[in-house]
């Protein structure tokens, strides 16, 4: 692939390849709601902020709404690693009061969205691939702190459990414009490394905006119909 080159280019190093296992970051989705109070009834879905206390369980959450929410009950799971800290999540909850006027929520699921750095392409130790997805939206949280993609991977059952989804997200520009605003352009690197593409899966993917150092970012992603170019404005 050809280097872009702009006149007043600067290249900035900020990030880390990650692999994509099917199983722990698909969505979830309950096709069949009860009617009235039922446990699914009033359910969301949010992206968010998961806190962790000193045992590390989920205390609270801070939605991209900005909500701030304690749980009702504290939760843990496998990949919650470390205490005192925040992770980013998609979860499922309904939202319910304490009996004192206080919202909380009642959690029904948590799953982690990988929220990685960007990496310059003078330092992507890997073979830059190009793999098609299934690309859906691109958005910005309402609190202006992430960027959000939703995509669609191929993937299969196999036996070969090296077989997961390689995705990193790759800069080779940052655009300088005759009024000084910045883009920095970045690529979707992805290696369907194996994994078979017998149906497709919904994934998320979350990019911290104070990362990014720029006041708009475009994104190039190869999917089964091509290469599509979308460029989002940055808030801070």
């Amino acid at each position: 692939m050809k280097r872009l080159k702009y006149s007043n280019v600067v290249v900035i190093v900020l990030t880390e390849l990650f692999t994509l296992h099917f199983s722990l970051f698909t969505s979830c989705t309950q096709d069949s709601y009860e009617k009235g109070e039922g446990e699914y009834s009033l359910m969301r879905g949010d992206f968010a902020e998961a806190h962790t206390n000193a045992a590390k369980e989920v205390d609270y959450i801070t939605t991209d709404d900005g909500d701030i929410l304690p749980l009702k009950e504290r939760k843990t799971a496998k990949w919650v690693m470390t205490a005192d800290t925040t992770y980013r999540c998609m979860l499922y909850y309904n939202k319910v009061n304490d009996g004192q006027g206080r919202q909380m929520a009642d959690l029904i699921s948590i799953g982690q969205v990988p929220c990685p750095r960007i990496i310059p392409l003078s330092e992507f130790d890997k073979d830059l691939k190009t793999d098609p997805v299934k690309f859906e939206s691109i958005w910005m949280s309402r609190t202006g702190k992430y960027v959000n993609l939703s995509l669609q991977l191929m993937v299969g059952a196999t036996d070969d459990t090296t077989a997961v989804h390689q995705l990193s997200f790759v800069t080779d520009t940052l655009m300088v414009h005759p009024d000084s605003r910045r883009t920095l352009h970045v690529l979707l690197h992805h290696d369907q490394n194996n994994v078979p593409e017998y149906y497709t899966t919904q994934s998320y993917v979350s990019l911290l905006v104070d990362s990014i150092p720029a006041d708009s970012v475009r994104f190039q992603v190869n999917t089964y119909g091509g290469p599509i170019i979308k460029t989002l404005p940055l808030r801070r």
